[in-house]
């Protein structure tokens, strides 16, 4: 066994150690003995017992653990206190900059399990109120906790976004083109990308090497028409060279995915495509024009064919935003600063405030008492904002049973009431859909929200089955969120066609907690997109007059 595997061995038993309250001393000299095992200049394996013993740094009790390890035993020790740790937690040990005595806040004080569970926190702004924690630690897990993520080489949408457009534009002022388009994932706005593609209608040249060279990109392969490099962050930017003629067709080739575009070739067999854009591409093959998103074999084609393609949702289409917190449960910002950012930043007609209910104590969820101060504050600042309105929801949860967190009385008080999952998610499939089914049966339930607890990259959902979900939404005449948090984008849109067929409504839902994350909506709508939503299917789609309608006539239904 190699020093360094016996170094983070080490590391790892004194960090369980002090995470677990041991003696500090114990733990001290166990890490300090980890940090001289990972600096020997020689194999520590090939040594005896006595002569581990003797090595300045290490004494008797841990050259024993070590002298287990090289004879391939585990330290009984280490596996004790594995034992009592969950695996979850050890993973947010081993990220770079998380000490055991946050990990230990993190677990023992906000009940957080995992990698994916901390990075959500984060994002709702749980860990500013913890002791020894606020803002500023906050957001520097979250930037360790994206390196982390950015590290195993596939990345979320969001997480690339901004890097992605700017390297764009630059490399069009270099190489001074507009032939010049992203494809792959990236162009098809996939949740979750390995890399970006653009293809670019050059000749690859030395000169463009020293381009990409100057755009802050390091080399790592080249072939006759092919590039590879990445960014010091490691982002991965593959580049394909071709002719302006073959350009269009390319463009198609390389951004849809591999059914997509076969099933294309097979339309346009013996078709003299150079000089023909993606346009005329599609013209010829007997097609509308299909886009990016869409282009990943479930039946675009067939749609396509028979005209039949629908009018894909728009940032601009949505007036108004559903599903945000305050600073009254864990937001940032407080009912009136978002409600106006609504109004004067993004031109919105209305704004949802859904605060965490009475069972996320976690989060500063809302008693009864707290949700009649809010609602009176709402009152206020409606009569202010007119003719904006501010509409009073809830993020209620669902309890294991499937029940709500409040009283029949309580819910009436709200103008609409998302339901989510908010605890306990190791279930089976048939318990996780049970659960969200008689919630769904509630009649004061109007959203269900991100349905299957997923974040993207950290944690699986719990499993459900999503037909049965869907069509208990289309009974009780519930809406599904599409949450747009770049982490969730749940419900994920391999499912938005079959919801839409059902008649079931869905609402991008930003879930806000902070002004920022208002924006977070593009990200929903890039996969409503994706998944064939039409502003027609989308519930914060409709305007103020509507959607008050549609929520009265709702709670009017309840009442009768």
């Amino acid at each position: 066994m190699e020093n360094k595997p016996i170094a983070k061995t080490l590391r790892l038993l004194s960090q369980l150690m002090e995470l677990h309250g041991e003696n500090p001393f114990k733990f001290k000299s166990i890490a300090n003995s980890a940090l001289k095992v990972d600096k020997l200049p020689f194999p520590i394996s090939k040594k005896s017992l006595t002569e581990i013993e003797q090595i300045d740094g290490i004494g008797k009790s841990t050259a024993s653990k070590i002298w287990e390890l090289i004879n391939n035993n585990p330290i009984k020790e280490l596996q004790s206190l594995l034992s009592q740790t969950p695996e979850g937690i050890v993973e947010i040990l081993q990220i770079k900059g998380i000490g055991p005595k946050k990990v230990a806040v993190i677990w023992k004080d906000l009940c957080i399990m995992n990698i994916g569970e901390l990075y959500y926190a984060c994002n709702e702004n749980r860990l500013i109120e913890a002791k020894g924690f606020g803002l500023k630690t906050q957001d520097e897990f979250i930037r360790i906790i994206e390196f982390t993520m950015a590290s195993s080489g596939r990345y979320l949408y969001a997480r690339v976004e901004n890097y992605a457009e700017g390297l764009l534009k630059n490399l069009i002022n270099l190489f001074k083109t507009s032939y010049l388009h992203f494809t792959g994932d990236y162009r098809r706005k996939c949740e979750i990308i390995d890399g970006l593609n653009i293809l670019c209608g050059l000749n690859l040249t030395p000169n463009i090497i020293n381009d990409l060279q100057t755009a802050g990109l390091n080399l790592i392969s080249q072939g006759q028409n092919h590039v590879t490099a990445k960014n010091d962050e490691g982002i991965v930017v593959h580049f394909d060279f071709c002719t302006e003629d073959e350009f269009g067709w390319q463009l198609i080739e390389k951004t849809g995915n591999r059914e997509h575009v076969q099933n294309l070739k097979n339309r346009i067999a013996n078709v003299q495509l150079n000089g023909k854009t993606e346009n005329d591409i599609y013209t010829l093959a007997g097609l509308q024009f299909i886009e990016p998103e869409l282009r990943e074999n479930t039946n675009e084609i067939d749609l396509a064919a028979s005209n039949a393609l629908p009018a894909l949702l728009n940032f601009q289409d949505l007036k108004g935003s559903l599903h945000n917190h305050s600073n009254w449960s864990d937001g940032i910002n407080s009912i009136e600063e978002m409600a106006l950012f609504c109004q004067h930043n993004l031109k919105l007609q209305y704004f949802g405030i859904c605060d965490h209910s009475k069972s996320a104590f976690y989060a500063s969820g809302l008693n009864e008492i707290r949700v009649e101060a809010q609602h009176r504050e709402i009152d206020d600042l409606n009569k202010k904002l007119s003719p904006f309105r501010i509409f009073k929801g809830i993020e209620s949860d669902i309890l294991y049973d499937g029940s709500l967190d409040y009283s029949d009385d309580i819910l009436d008080t709200f103008d609409f009431v998302v339901a989510s999952v908010h605890s306990i998610f190791k279930m089976t499939e048939q318990k996780a859909t049970d659960r969200l089914i008689k919630a769904i049966e509630n009649p004061f339930t109007t959203i269900l929200g991100h349905p299957t607890g997923r974040m993207l990259l950290t944690r699986s959902g719990y499993p459900i089955d999503h037909k049965k979900v869907i069509d208990a939404c289309a009974s009780s005449n519930v809406i599904i969120e599409i949450n747009a948090n770049p982490l969730r984008l749940d419900l994920d849109w391999r499912w938005h066609r079959y919801a839409i067929e059902k008649g079931v409504l869905l609402s991008v839902n930003p879930d806000a907690h902070r002004i920022t994350g208002l924006m977070d909506m593009r990200y929903g709508v890039f996969v409503a997109r994706k998944g064939g939503v039409s502003a027609d299917n989308c519930l914060n789609a409709m305007n103020l007059k509507d959607i008050t309608k549609y929520l009265t006539n709702k709670k009017q239904s309840i009442r009768t």
